[in-house]
């Protein structure tokens, strides 16, 4: 498969992650840039550009996830791989406690940190999301 990203591929991980993205939630219709599909497995460490390797990410999700794998669990000092949308459930490695989102796992808790998922500016614009029943959309997984 090509590394391009074709508009067909783009539709399909779009589509599947209910136009949202599959890190923080966060609803394509409340953001003025679109969301991106994100390589899990970055590119330079040899990921596919292909369905099973894509996941739509906001743009700041992408951006602080860039080429990284994992990070350092901030409660165990361990290298921990991130979540993963592809394989992982959501709702088992994170709950929602109003606009926070807390990790319930070692991944959990390396996403949050490293995707800066609960800075003051994010959780700002979750609770203006929640306020208008914006956010979160359902999920299944």
């Amino acid at each position: 498969m090509t590394d391009e990203i074709t508009a067909l591929l783009r539709r399909q991980v779009t589509i599947r992650a209910t136009r949202c993205c599959e890190y923080c939630l966060l609803p394509q219709t409340a953001v003025a840039h679109p969301h991106e599909p994100d390589h899990i497995i970055p590119r330079q460490h040899g990921g596919k550009t292909e369905l099973d390797n894509l996941a739509l990410a906001c743009v700041r999700c992408n951006r602080y996830k860039g080429p990284n794998l994992g990070s350092i669990d901030p409660e165990t000092g361990r290298l921990v791989p991130l979540f993963n949308p592809r394989t992982q459930i959501w709702h088992e490695h994170f709950v929602l406690e109003g606009a926070y989102i807390r990790p319930l796992t070692p991944e959990g808790r390396v996403t949050v940190s490293l995707l800066q998922l609960n800075t003051t500016s994010r959780l700002a614009e979750r609770t203006a999301l929640i306020e208008l029943g914006l956010y979160p959309l359902i999920r299944n997984s």
